[in-house]
């Protein structure tokens, strides 16, 4: 029984540590943004908006 018990304050002193948690905190916001940043890329490079985005900077830089 004395084995079980030993195991068991183990097992929750190392579940109470959190050392680490910033960073896979970190690691976890770093994929995010990089599955962000891939879809933007996806979206940018479609015909529709690339014609949009050229319209629009037409449009700021042309003189009337």
């Amino acid at each position: 029984m004395s084995n079980f018990r030993t195991t068991i304050a183990h097992a929750r002193a190392v579940l109470r540590d959190d050392t680490g948690a910033a960073t896979a905190e970190y690691a976890i916001a770093t994929m995010a943004a990089v599955a962000f940043a891939s879809l933007l890329v996806v979206i940018m490079r479609s015909d529709e908006v690339r014609g949009i985005l050229t319209d629009l900077v037409r449009r700021a830089l042309t003189v009337e």
